[in-house]
């Protein structure tokens, strides 16, 4: 496979993740006396993400953003090799 090939995939890639990471960090919930009670995160109802689904937005956070940060390592290591 042609390293220049390799080189757009990685790069369309890492345009995917960089939008899935910074919608997965604005939906989590927020933790109170920061950005997100300005914006209103400080009046959280009981209908707000339950513990579970929290914690699989978490699982889902950390493995988009590992993925984001392996494909920039990737496009840097291309970028050397060219």
């Amino acid at each position: 496979m042609d390293l220049s090939l390799v080189k757009i995939i990685l790069q369309v890639l890492l345009a995917i993740t960089s939008f899935l990471v910074i919608l997965l960090v604005l939906l989590h919930k927020g933790k109170g006396g920061g950005l997100s009670d300005m914006f209103g995160g400080g009046l959280s109802s009981s209908a707000s993400a339950s513990g579970v689904a929290e914690r699989n937005l978490n699982r889902l956070t950390v493995t988009i953003a590992v993925v984001w940060g392996l494909c920039a390592i990737g496009l840097g290591i291309i970028e050397r090799l060219l």
